[in-house]
């Protein structure tokens, strides 16, 4: 495994969930860490925390000009989420709007903006989500953002062939984070229904993941991961005891 002493690395979404524990993950094993986040409080240490919020591009401007100055060799975009549990024709504008501008734009953004301060070598990991993959009910705003994901992760990756530098898409299933809780917008019964009966994965799991793809040798490129809790084979179908 290849070690990450001397490396930079740019965690969005830092502050919680798979993205907190990326960026502690990677601090562990020697990088300098800078985690953007909305919440800096919960940015945990040791990690530099930075404000970001990655649906803002002058946000995204500020951030990137300090955090990659003096160069960048990992950028995680962690940053995401979901509202509500509802058919299509139950969606609002606004919802819709929040969704695509974290989960796409503020990906592609933060790609864009961090891709000149990227060292030969560097690696791109974007956090998707087996949404991406197998579309289930009553959450089409989020499938439909997660897909646009792996879309341009593919389409990176053909864009920044020939270059050194490493392109991947780590795409998880059910992970017991806040992400339920703020999906059911603070709902905490609804939340915890998502969790119960099954043994979930942990952000742990997928900060190890990612910790992975960012230590292979120079010459592989882990184009993508996908992992899931061992009772889940889709987004729809998870047995529970």
């Amino acid at each position: 495994m290849a070690g990450l002493d001397g490396k930079t690395a740019i965690v969005t979404g830092a502050s919680s969930g798979i993205g907190a524990a990326t960026a502690r993950r990677l601090a562990e094993e020697g990088a300098r860490v800078i985690g953007g986040a909305r919440r800096l409080e919960l940015v945990p240490a040791p990690v530099e925390a930075h404000e970001l919020d990655v649906t803002d591009p002058e946000s995204c401007e500020r951030f990137v000009a300090t955090a990659a100055a003096q160069g960048l060799d990992i950028l995680v975009n962690g940053a995401g989420l979901a509202l509500g549990r509802d058919p299509f024709d139950a969606s609002t504008e606004a919802d819709e709007r929040t969704v695509l501008e974290t989960n796409v734009n503020g990906l592609i953004r933060m790609t864009r903006l961090c891709l000149p301060h990227l060292r030969d070598g560097g690696y791109i990991v974007n956090i998707g989500s087996i949404a991406g993959r197998q579309a289930y009910p009553s959450g089409s705003l989020y499938v439909t953002s997660k897909f646009a994901v792996r879309g341009f992760t593919y389409a990176l990756r053909e864009d920044l062939l020939g270059r050194p530098i490493h392109v991947t898409t780590v795409d998880p299933g059910l992970v017991e984070t806040n992400f339920s809780r703020i999906r059911f917008r603070g709902d905490e019964e609804e939340a915890r229904k998502v969790y119960q009966g099954v043994e979930a994965m942990t952000p742990e799991d997928i900060a190890e993941c990612v910790l992975f793809a960012v230590t292979r040798p120079p010459h592989v490129n882990v184009d993508e991961l996908v992992v899931k809790a061992l009772a889940q084979s889709s987004g729809a179908r998870i047995i529970r005891h």
